[in-house]
């Protein structure tokens, strides 16, 4: 099964279902289109959260420029804020659980302003993801950029 590592706190935005689509600078069906409608594993980057993050990612919550489901978000991004360092909250270097990959959007053609982070802008691609299934216990595993095989054997979990 293929997964997609995902920075945190966006990785267990997406696994809460505060997240339902990740926005990158390309369209995933021009490398690898077989992905279209399958279910692939989210996974957590090993990178640390930058406090400065959490903080910009509540401020556009607030100002209504986020795709993010506040309600379901700020629980989580409260609790993180609240960590010393931001830390212990979330997994880190994880396979969190599943999500089915939907077809990419243009970000300009779903939404007027739909930054989650600074990141965003209007030449990338939103990603939708789906029926959304979060492992029984997250399990770590170092992962790679971009989309890669994981080597856990997912089907020891309830999917």
């Amino acid at each position: 099964m293929k997964a997609l590592t995902v920075y945190q706190p966006w990785a267990s935005l997406i696994m809460i279902g505060a997240k339902p689509y990740e926005f990158r600078r390309w369209d995933y069906r021009v490398r690898v289109p077989q992905l279209e409608g399958q279910r692939i594993v989210i996974h957590a980057s090993a990178r640390p959260i930058k406090p400065a993050e959490i903080e910009d990612i509540i401020a556009r919550m607030r100002d209504r420029i986020s795709s993010l489901h506040a309600e379901l978000a700020m629980p989580l991004l409260e609790r993180v804020r609240n960590a010393h360092k931001c830390r212990g909250v979330v997994e880190l270097s994880a396979g969190l659980g599943t999500a089915i990959l939907g077809t990419p959007k243009s970000v300009s053609a779903l939404f007027n302003s739909p930054a989650d982070s600074d990141r965003i802008d209007h030449h990338m691609w939103a990603w939708p993801l789906t029926d959304v299934r979060p492992f029984d216990l997250p399990f770590h595993i170092q992962g790679s950029q971009g989309f890669w095989n994981n080597a856990y054997p997912v089907a020891t979990h309830k999917l």
